[in-house]
């Protein structure tokens, strides 16, 4: 293999909107700005919505007129 070809591999502080910061393994010499993280997704807070399918359809049918 080639010498000196691979990009520098060091610590990168990621920085979520939500105020949480960690630290990880990038080839990006500067800090790394996320919107969200596992700290504020919904889905990993146990905050998630799950919708009503019958409630979706009923909508669907009554927007297209259909029984």
């Amino acid at each position: 293999m080639k010498p000196d070809i691979h990009p520098k591999y060091d610590t990168v502080k990621v920085i979520c909107a939500c105020g949480n910061e960690f630290e990880t393994k990038s080839t990006s010499d500067h800090d790394i700005k996320v919107e969200i993280c596992s700290q504020c997704h919904p889905f990993y807070t146990g905050k998630q919505r799950t919708h009503a399918a019958a409630g979706r359809v009923e909508a669907f049918n009554k927007k297209f007129k259909r029984n």
